[in-house]
């Protein structure tokens, strides 16, 4: 039902799988990480809401971050939305931009 809900707002539903592969066709054409003051917002997240956008960022779904971070996934889902709400995102794909833009995540981490 999420989904529906989802698409009937307009948006779109990206799998991690197809994030993930985006990433490394992409990933040569990224800026280079750059040693200034963190971008604008990034200061605004937990040290936890920083970890689950790393993972959001390669690719992961809900559960996989959970089974890794050792959560619910209703408290993944809780972090990825406060990241979207203090980032002024609109959703994951607006987040894995703004991690790889901001260099928080890089092609390759783990």
């Amino acid at each position: 039902m999420q989904a529906i809900r989802i698409v009937a707002a307009g948006d779109a539903i990206v799998a991690p799988s197809v994030t993930r592969r985006l990433l490394d066709r992409f990933a040569s054409r990224l800026p280079a990480v750059r040693d200034e003051a963190p971008p604008p917002g990034l200061d605004t997240l937990t040290d936890r809401e920083r970890e689950v956008l790393a993972h959001v960022a390669r690719g992961q779904s809900n559960a996989e971050i959970a089974a890794e971070l050792v959560v619910s996934e209703t408290t993944v889902k809780t972090h990825v939305g406060n990241v979207l709400a203090k980032l002024g995102l609109r959703d994951r794909v607006q987040a894995v931009v703004y991690a790889y833009e901001t260099g928080l995540s890089r092609p390759g981490q783990s």
